[in-house]
Parts: structure tokens; C-alpha cells; sequence
């Protein structure tokens, strides 16, 4: 979860379970869903941002991703050190946005509730084709509220995103809960002060999708002392440049540099 608080002290994440499902996405898959007949009114631009920055988080101009690589699974628990062992975390050879929704038909609830937001991931995974479990162990469904809503009471929850599971009739699906930053103003969900609207938004999501990357199907996969990879950095915002743009890229727990980076 992404909330707007300042770090604590350093930790080493080790992985919680020896099961070779759930707890990393090895082919990270992103499907950003824009939910709800709202999305006609997109006063930051967050629909085309957020496509841009997943466009670019890949190859050799990507090294924030990089630091993903280092994390496995199908090693003992405990494990804080994967080294050849487990199947890693591969950086994406193509742009790891996979799929795009506007679910338009009908107006998202204006408060949806957890369930509800859940509900969404699920017609997500119908509306791309993931119907088995085994499409799901690498997709994730980012389910984008529109300016004005307030998806699990955000707000006035103390929170700027988070990610969970669900279990559904595709299986068990990892889902994102991603509120229209924007609407807090600039300098929310980010450390950087410049006054640039869309940075809160980018430095959420990506804070989100690497926590699940490495944390799949929560909390299985890779946690500290203070959480997933993203808790322990949320007072580094950095602007990365990547192919398609300069984005506000939080940064990221490495055991391996046993800091806080941007860059793997």
C-alpha cells in the first residue's frame, strides 16, 4: 500500500512462502482498466500518462525496473538472497501494458467498495481473455477511478493506492486499486515538489506495481520488516527517463544494494 508517510528504518525483505505461485509475477503483465462512464472527463490526463509510462518500462532505457530482477520464487522461505536459484523476476523485453479497458458503459459506483473494486478486477480478466488460472499468475488489473470518485472511501483512508488478491471464477486474480491522485493536488504521493500535477499518480502506480511484482498474491511474496519493496522508499521520488517520456519513479527496496534505489 502507498501511503503518505515518511520511511523507516532500513530492512531486508525475504520471501514468506516456498510456493512456486503467487508470490513473484515472473512476466509481469499490466492491464490498466479506466473505470467507469466518469473517464469522460479526464481534466489531468491520467488515461494517456499512465499508457505512456507502462509503454516505456522495458529494455535497456528502463533500469528502474531492473531492481525487480533480483527477486524469485520457488526458494525456501526466508530466502533474502535468490541468487541462481528460484525463477527470477525477468525485465520485460517489450512493454510489460498488455492490455487497455474503458469500462464506459455505465458509471463506476462514486464510493465503490472493496468488493466492488475486486468485481471489476474479475470482468477485467473476462473482458481480456483470462479465464483460467494460468494467464493470471503474471497479469495484474490496475482499476483506474475517474476525478471524483472515491474507491474504498479514498480520500479519507490514509492511503494513495494499494494492491491485493481476489479469488474469482478465473482463480485467484492480483488487482490494484489506483484513485484519481490528481484530485489531492500537486505534491500528493510524492516527495517531488515542483508543482507537476501528474507525478503523485506515477509515483503511486509504480510503487504499486512493483510491490506486485514481488509481493503476487499478498503476503506471500517478498516483505520486510516495514512492509513490501515500495513501503520502505516512500520519501525517494526520482524523474526517470524512459523511451517514452520522463516519468516520477518511486524507488525501491534492493536487498542486493541494501538501500533504496532508482536504478537496478
Amino acid at each position: 500500500m502507498h501511503v503518505a508517510t515518511t520511511a523507516g528504518s532500513r530492512n531486508t525483505l525475504s520471501v514468506r512462502s516456498s510456493g512456486t505461485q503467487g508470490v513473484v509475477s515472473p512476466t509481469p503483465q499490466v492491464y490498466l482498466v479506466f473505470w467507469g462512464s466518469q473517464w469522460s472527463s479526464d481534466p489531468a490526463g491520467v488515461a494517456p500518462d499512465l499508457q505512456k509510462m507502462f509503454q516505456g518500462l522495458y529494455g535497456s532505457a528502463d533500469t528502474w525496473g531492473t531492481i525487480l530482477s533480483q527477486y524469485c520464487e520457488g526458494v525456501a522461505s526466508g530466502t533474502t538472497n535468490c541468487g541462481t536459484k528460484g525463477t527470477h523476476v525477468t525485465h520485460p523485453a517489450a512493454s510489460p501494458l498488455a492490455g487497455v479497458w474503458f469500462d464506459n458503459a455505465a458509471a463506476a459506483p462514486s464510493s465503490a467498495t472493496t468488493a466492488q473494486i475486486a468485481a471489476e478486477a474479475a470482468n477485467a480478466a473476462s473482458h481480456f481473455g483470462n479465464t483460467t488460472q494460468a494467464p493470471n499468475l503474471n497479469a495484474q488489473y490496475v482499476v483506474v477511478s475517474a476525478t471524483g470518485t472515491h474507491p474504498d472511501n479514498f480520500p479519507n483512508s490514509n492511503f494513495c493506492a494499494w494492491h491485493d488478491k481476489t479469488s474469482s471464477s478465473y482463480g485467484t486474480l492480483a488487482y490494484t486499486n489506483l484513485p484519481y491522485v490528481p484530485d489531492l493536488g500537486a505534491g500528493a504521493c510524492t516527495t517531488l515538489t515542483d508543482g507537476r500535477l501528474l507525478s503523485g499518480i506515477e509515483s503511486t502506480e509504480t510503487h504499486e506495481y512493483a510491490e506486485t511484482v514481488t509481493d503476487f498474491w499478498p503476503s506471500v511474496g517478498w516483505n520486510g520488516r516495514n512492509g513490501e519493496i515500495g513501503d520502505e522508499c516512500e520519501n525517494l521520488d526520482a524523474y526517470v527517463p524512459l523511451s517514452t517520456g520522463t516519468f516520477d519513479l518511486q524507488g525501491l527496496w534492493s536487498n542486493q544494494a541494501n538501500a533504496c534505489v532508482t536504478k537496478g
